[in-house]
Order: structure tokens, then sequence, then C-alpha cells
């Protein structure tokens, strides 16, 4: 879960409901060129390796973003 606390489960199943909603903000951000707030957040998390995790060389960090920015990133690609 991403930080707006969205769980992408929830955005599959109401995929037929949001899909209009996320195009309209999709075609607004590439037109405008603006990106909204709260797509811009990522929650950073630190997973552990291996060997001793009093070391913090042995964790890596992984950025979590919110789903929609994640699927219009893939939109653009």
């Amino acid at each position: 879960m991403g930080p707006d606390g969205v769980h992408p489960r929830v955005l599959k199943e109401l995929a037929d409901v949001i899909v209009g909603h996320l195009s309209t903000i999709c075609q607004w951000s590439g037109e405008s060129g603006e990106v909204p707030e709260n797509w811009k957040l990522a929650k950073v998390v630190l997973i552990f390796r291996q060997n001793k995790k009093e070391d913090p060389g042995n964790y890596r960090p992984v950025s979590l973003a919110s789903v929609p920015d994640k699927i219009m990133e893939k939109a653009i690609l």
C-alpha cells in the first residue's frame, strides 16, 4: 500500500468505475504539465538483505508510490 492509503486491490475491483475519473486526471496532468501533489509522495521502506541486522548497509531502500501514479507512469511509457 502506498502513501495514499489505497490498496491496489480496491482499484482493481473498482476499475470500471474509476477508469473515467483516472483518465480525466491523467489527461489534465498531460495538458497542464502538473502532477497531483499526493502522487509525488512516496513512502520509503527499508528491506533487510542478509547478515547482521545491526549493520545499516544490509538494508536497501524501496519507495512505495501511489497506485494511480504507477498506472499513469506505465501509460506514458
